[in-house]
């Protein structure tokens, strides 16, 4: 069988920049956008991941956004992009692999791109996904103290800089069972070698202006949605997942026991298969 192998790395011409694009599975299956958090590459949706979920018969798409991976970056704290740019470079790239409509999956502060995407492109999309996200609304619980960074590390150092990654994505695991310290180093180790500018990864996300939707909100979203959230997320805590799912129109909840603000490999079977049944239909 084929249909579970990636295409490798291609670096697209969308939207006057380049980003980095990987698929894996056959193109005439129903269309997966996996769409990473802030300051995170195509890396951090793990290949096996989308491999387990491409021999569902699924075609699974993973790229890099702006200022991260091998994508185009900007200087370090100047990002010439919003939030509305980059919902365009999702429907960029779904151009450029001639699909008409996507199943979309956003996690964490880019939720927000799926919020962009469902209230005012619905036509180019088949459902939605939400991993570890929120609406934003006021009254909801804090991130944990506990998520308290340290100075920024020296760029010239890369280990400094994997130690200082590594160190925060086992606080945002919130003492997860599940936490892997090597693989996840395995993983910071290659991200970091592998990006045009990782200074720029880590802060350049942040300050982009967060503009929404030009047609309502959360309330607005008629695609079939599906919300993932970990009982251990330390930022976001499960509260944002319930809030979230009663914000969306028939949204449902899925709640990853064990998880954090992450996708350990040991929930991947419950997630992978919610993702499947909530993804019938929906061809290109």
């Amino acid at each position: 069988m084929t249909s579970h192998q990636a295409h490798g790395e291609q670096l697209l011409g969308i939207n006057g920049v380049e980003l980095c694009v990987e698929t894996f599975g056959d193109r005439g299956d129903p269309a997966i956008m996996l769409v990473a958090g802030a300051a995170a590459s195509m890396l951090w949706w793990d290949a096996d991941l989308c491999e387990q979920i491409a021999v569902c018969g699924r075609f699974v798409v993973r790229y890099d956004h702006r200022d991260t991976g091998r994508s185009t970056c900007y200087p370090p704290g100047q990002p010439a992009y919003s939030f509305t740019d980059l919902t365009l470079d999702v429907l960029g790239i779904q151009d450029a692999l001639g699909i008409g409509r996507a199943h979309v999956v956003c996690q964490s502060m880019f939720g927000g791109i799926g919020l962009i995407l469902g209230v005012d492109h619905p036509d180019r999309i088949a459902s939605l996904t939400f991993v570890s996200s929120s609406t934003g609304a006021d009254g909801l619980p804090p991130p944990s103290s506990d998520l308290a960074m340290t100075a920024e590390p020296d760029f010239s150092d890369p280990v400094a800089v994997v130690e200082y990654v590594v160190a925060g994505a086992r606080a945002y695991a919130g003492g997860s069972p599940y936490f892997d310290e090597a693989a996840i180093r395995a993983l910071v180790e290659r991200d970091v070698a592998r990006a045009r500018s990782y200074s720029s990864t880590l802060v350049n996300h942040y300050p982009i202006a967060l503009d929404g939707p030009a047609r309502g909100g959360f309330g607005d979203i008629a695609a079939p949605t599906l919300v993932v959230h970990g009982d251990h997320d330390p930022l976001l805590p499960l509260p944002h997942g319930e809030a979230l799912r009663d914000a969306i129109p028939g949204a449902e909840l899925l709640v990853l026991k064990g998880a954090g603000h992450d996708l350990p490999r040991a929930v991947w079977d419950d997630f992978v298969s919610a993702l499947v049944r909530h993804t019938e239909g929906g061809r290109p």
